[in-house]
């Protein structure tokens, strides 16, 4: 008897450890796909968002610079692994072997972005601009080959400038359609890559934009941003 309550005592420990770990893990994940984004920025509506099946994921992440939005915007344009990079982990990103080098400079070549062009993430993976409006909205969303297989899940990729007082808010938002059985696992496991990357993204160009606002500030006499 006295075995048996050992053992059903147990039993009881290792559930409840169990639902504190799933309570933690929602928390952690929570909290992971809104990271630096207000309450009301989770929940505005953004270009690239849709009617009809609403999206099976959605994060949004954000940041505030103390720069215009034409210096936010200025950098964002530039993204692509062919052209300013990603501004994010450039070492950990080539431990794969993209061969990124995130731009530290800004380059007229890159300067400008229109509906129909694409965006490279990696060798052969590619996104499609859908909607361009300068400097506030960008929106890409993922190529679907034309002779291959349908993809385990439809990705929309955002980013949105919204200029303040002092500061401009730089958001960003990604959204899953799922099309497989494997695509939520698939996804659930990206988003926390995507996280680092992200983060490391937003902060990127947060440093270059910054840097850039304050030499122009210098140049043209006048007081930087507090």
């Amino acid at each position: 008897m006295a075995s048996a309550a050992g053992r059903g005592g147990r039993l009881l420990v290792a559930a409840g450890l169990g639902l504190l770990a799933a309570q933690g893990y929602r928390v952690c994940r929570s909290r992971a796909l809104a990271w630096g984004a207000t309450p009301a920025e989770r929940v505005t509506g953004l270009a690239g968002d849709r009617g009809g099946r609403a999206p099976d994921l959605v994060a949004t992440r954000a940041i505030s610079v103390r720069a215009d939005a034409d210096q936010v915007w200025a950098w964002l344009v530039q993204l692509g692994r062919s052209r300013g990079g990603f501004y994010s982990y450039d070492w950990l990103e080539n431990l794969v072997g993209l061969g990124i080098h995130s731009a530290d400079r800004l380059e007229p070549r890159w300067s400008v972005l229109e509906v129909g062009d694409v965006v490279d993430l990696a060798e052969g993976v590619v996104l499609t601009v859908v909607a361009v409006r300068e400097p506030t909205d960008l929106v890409l969303r993922a190529a679907v080959p034309a002779d291959g297989p349908e993809p385990p899940y439809e990705f929309v990729w955002s980013f949105h400038v919204r200029p303040g007082r002092d500061t401009s808010r730089l958001v960003v938002r990604e959204r899953y359609w799922y099309y497989s059985r494997g695509a939520r696992t698939i996804v659930e496991t990206v988003q926390w890559v995507s996280l680092v990357m992200t983060r490391g993204m937003l902060r990127g160009i947060r440093a270059r934009a910054e840097r850039a606002d304050r030499a122009g500030s210098e140049k043209h006499g006048q007081r930087p941003r507090p």
